[in-house]
């Protein structure tokens, strides 16, 4: 159970919030998911998240493969089970494979990842487990990525840090669970 309260979306008296609220709709597929039913606690970081939540995963230049695969080892390695579980229909989308996310727990070993993509993971378990990305871990992902893709791509795996940070501290899960 979560440890505060989701806002209620209907009936919002307050023009504002209605008005982040549909901008929220407009941008994430016309829902108001767990996630930013318990950020609208506190409008002005829901705002916030929302236009860097949208940079990051519809502005941004790195290919869709990259970000998904990033993004759901992020929440992997952070047992944010939400964050898993909305993203590794995304991550198929994007052409992972069913093999590729079984293999995730295990990429290093695996059979399962070419080196571009065994690059992007080792950046993203880099940076979420010792925050310090070794320069041999960078460079590799150098050999791979330009500088605005390795931006784009630091900026998504920080910002999915926060995200299932978030998730796991305040226990925000689908409400079916």
């Amino acid at each position: 159970m979560a440890r505060l309260s989701y806002v209620r979306t209907d009936a919002l008296q307050d023009q504002s919030l209605a008005d982040l609220v549909e901008r929220i709709r407009q941008q994430r597929s016309g829902s108001v998911n767990e996630l930013y039913r318990m950020l609208l606690n506190s409008p002005s970081i829901a705002d916030g998240w929302l236009r860097l939540g949208t940079a990051v995963r519809f502005e941004a230049q790195l290919d869709g493969r990259s970000r998904e695969l990033a993004i759901c080892r992020v929440g992997q390695l952070n047992g944010a089970q939400y964050e898993w579980d909305h993203h590794v229909p995304l991550a198929r989308r994007e052409g992972i494979t069913d093999g590729q996310v079984a293999a995730l727990g295990g990429w290093r070993s695996s059979d399962q990842f070419d080196a571009r993509e065994r690059a992007v993971l080792d950046y993203a378990d880099a940076m979420t487990r010792d925050v310090a990305v070794p320069d041999d871990v960078f460079e590799t992902l150098r050999t791979y990525l330009g500088e605005r893709e390795i931006l784009e791509l630091t900026a998504t795996i920080g910002f999915y840090n926060m995200v299932s940070r978030v998730l796991v501290a305040l226990r925000i899960a689908d409400e079916t669970d």
